[in-house]
């Protein structure tokens, strides 16, 4: 009897320790917001921006993210919408694997890695996979930005501010349809973008805010250096990016001219530093990043700048109405060549007559209160499709642009730090040894030892 009063007060004792342990954990639950985030790298813990902009949120959204099976790391992505749900009654998830259900799929501008659709009323934003994920130089690993474009999505789809901004055509400068992501990217920020031939408008619209000039080959003319300079000189703001002209010395006499207005000058020199990486040629240069609120952050996360064919820039000290700030310079063993016909023979070798470096590649304006006027850079491969979204490129061109529109409330929220992602190979017999030995063995072993201490005490 007393064996049995025994074993009921122990099988009692365990259902009520269950019990209170599904007690305590559906209680933990039920409270929103509350979690105890366990993992090294704090994966499942979201920034205060985040936070404020979930709980900010008054309006349904719908997050469709298209995922790959085939493809590593969607986990990271799915867990951190799944917190964006828990946070907010207003987002709603759902996930469809676009191997599965192309018919899905098709309704959206996927990539083949992933993509993240934000849907609010007519409104869509668009967050690729590729977006999110960079390498870690430092750890072979890799850096997880999710939240910071997630959020960033997210705030924009619901904000009713608008700017238009216009790309100038008419030069051979680099084509819209050539800078795809780039205008996906503005538009995901509120962007409106449009192009514009001055010879055939006549005029720059009352609405741009911003003006674009992508790698022009040719000129500007006279009339259309007089409409742009009237253009600056009022409200407007210029975001010019030189492209490569075998004859830029004497090709760009009105370009050259705009630039000189606020003490920029173009050197007519291909910066050229053939040390710098192994796995870049010659002429492609990772600068080096002057202190600035368009480069803090990409120092500070280690996200490099990539420019090809780059034109170096100095700037006079003695203009007294702009202000011009370097942001992007080459190390001091490189160097200018002046020769561009060299150049135009793959020969790259310094003489007497080249530029020594260090070379500024990127130069801020504003004016003496500090207001911005314009950005100019001596390359503009990194806006291109095919370079924008190699490193930091895509961060760098927005962060210019958030810089000329004096927003201040762009959203940036460190990465996350991932464990370098390795795939481990088996063999058949490799994996039939495992399936036996944890699925079968090692169980039934515990079931054996369980069995025979339950009939030892029994017999005793």
């Amino acid at each position: 009897m007393k064996q049995w009063l025994r074993g009921t007060n122990a099988a009692v004792l365990s259902v009520a320790v269950i019990g209170i342990f599904i007690a305590v954990t559906m209680l933990l639950g039920s409270l929103k917001g509350f979690q105890w985030d366990l993992t090294k790298n704090k994966s499942f813990t979201l920034s205060d921006q985040t936070k404020t902009a979930l709980s900010d949120l008054k309006q349904d959204v719908r997050i469709v993210a298209l995922t790959n099976a085939g493809v590593g790391l969607n986990h990271e992505v799915m867990d951190m919408l799944q917190e964006y749900k828990k946070r907010s009654s207003h987002i709603k998830v759902e996930e469809y694997d676009m191997t599965k259900e192309p018919s899905i799929a098709k309704q959206y501008d996927v990539d083949a890695n992933g993509t993240v659709v934000f849907e609010s009323g007519t409104q869509k934003k668009v967050v690729h996979f590729y977006e999110m994920f960079m390498a870690d130089n430092a750890t072979g690993g890799y850096l997880f930005s999710g939240e910071e474009k997630l959020t960033g999505a997210l705030t924009s789809l619901t904000s009713t501010e608008k700017h238009t901004v216009y790309f100038l055509s008419g030069h051979e400068e680099v084509p819209l349809a050539q800078m795809s992501a780039l205008r996906s990217s503005l538009e995901g920020e509120n962007y409106v973008v449009k192009d514009l031939n001055l010879l055939r408008e006549g005029a720059i619209p009352e609405d741009a805010e911003m003006l674009f000039v992508v790698g022009p080959n040719k000129d500007l003319s006279d009339k259309e250096t007089e409409l742009l300079r009237t253009y600056l000189n009022g409200a407007g703001k210029l975001y010019l990016s030189l492209g490569f002209n075998k004859d830029m010395a004497t090709a760009w006499k009105n370009i050259d001219g705009i630039m000189a207005d606020y003490g920029i000058k173009d050197q007519h020199a291909i910066a050229v530093e053939s040390k710098q990486s192994t796995l870049f040629d010659p002429l492609t240069i990772i600068p080096e990043y002057g202190s600035h609120t368009i480069t803090d952050q990409l120092a500070k996360y280690d996200l490099i700048t990539l420019l090809s064919l780059a034109i170096g820039l100095n700037h006079d000290d003695a203009n007294e109405k702009w202000t011009a700030t370097p942001i992007l310079k080459t190390t001091n063993k490189a160097y200018g060549e002046t020769d561009i016909a060299q150049l135009s023979q793959s020969k790259t070798k310094q003489d007497d007559k080249d530029i020594k470096g260090p070379m500024n590649l990127g130069y801020v304006v504003e004016n003496k209160e500090g207001k911005p006027k314009a950005i100019f850079l001596g390359s503009s491969t990194l806006l291109m499709d095919g370079e924008i979204n190699k490193q930091g490129n895509r961060d760098f061109a927005l962060n210019a642009v958030s810089w000329l529109q004096e927003k201040k409330d762009g959203v940036t929220i460190r990465p996350r730090q991932g464990a370098n992602y390795e795939v481990a190979t088996m063999t058949p017999t490799g994996a039939k040894t495992i399936f036996w030995g944890t699925i079968v063995i090692i169980p039934l072993l515990f079931l054996l030892t369980g069995g025979w201490i339950w009939w030892r005490r029994r017999k005793g």
